[in-house]
């Protein structure tokens, strides 16, 4: 990320890319509501009482490369490990599935402090989850995202350019 940019919020920085990459024609991803279920409104001053009507699923889902795409965004203030808390179970099963039917899904965390963004893909969010469940540690330390995750900086004109690492991940797939 850019010294610029530290001041927005990460999903408004990642929603300014996905309209970068849409307007340039490289890819439709766009952010996902969360479900929501007007209750009550008052004619006075016009306001919604609103409710989760259920739970969602991933923040971004798209298309890129004629392939699905989805994944979570996530931020952490903490200087040494991203707590696994902070993604949901339906959240995992789901990149699971996605991943699992041949689409691409991931988990960009941001780490806030030392200005970086990773891309944890769903093989070490899967192992990571799991050994959290089984008693496990309960977090990814930095260092292992350093190693075993693909890092993620502003390029190509957009402050978060993810679409990079991605590139980097069917490469992979294709050549194995």
């Amino acid at each position: 990320m850019t010294h610029a940019n530290r001041g927005m919020g990460f999903e408004a920085l990642i929603n300014m890319t996905n309209d970068i990459y849409n307007r340039r024609g490289l890819a439709l991803i766009t952010k996902r509501p969360t479900p929501m279920k007007v209750i009550s409104h008052t004619k006075v001053r016009g306001h919604h009482i609103a409710v989760f009507e259920k739970q969602s699923t991933v923040d971004y889902t798209g298309v890129y490369r004629g392939r699905a795409i989805e994944f979570e965004a996530k931020s952490t203030h903490s200087l040494t490990a991203w707590p696994i808390k902070d993604i949901h179970e339906h959240q995992v099963e789901h990149l699971r599935k996605v991943d699992q039917h041949g689409g691409i899904a991931f988990v960009l965390v941001e780490f806030v402090k030392q200005h970086a963004v990773y891309l944890l893909t769903v093989k070490h969010l899967l192992y990571a989850w799991t050994a959290a469940q089984t008693g496990g540690r309960k977090s990814i330390p930095l260092d292992e995202f350093d190693r075993l995750c693909l890092q993620v900086g502003s390029g190509r004109g957009v402050p978060v350019d993810y679409l990079a690492a991605v590139d980097q991940l069917i490469a992979e797939v294709e050549s194995a």
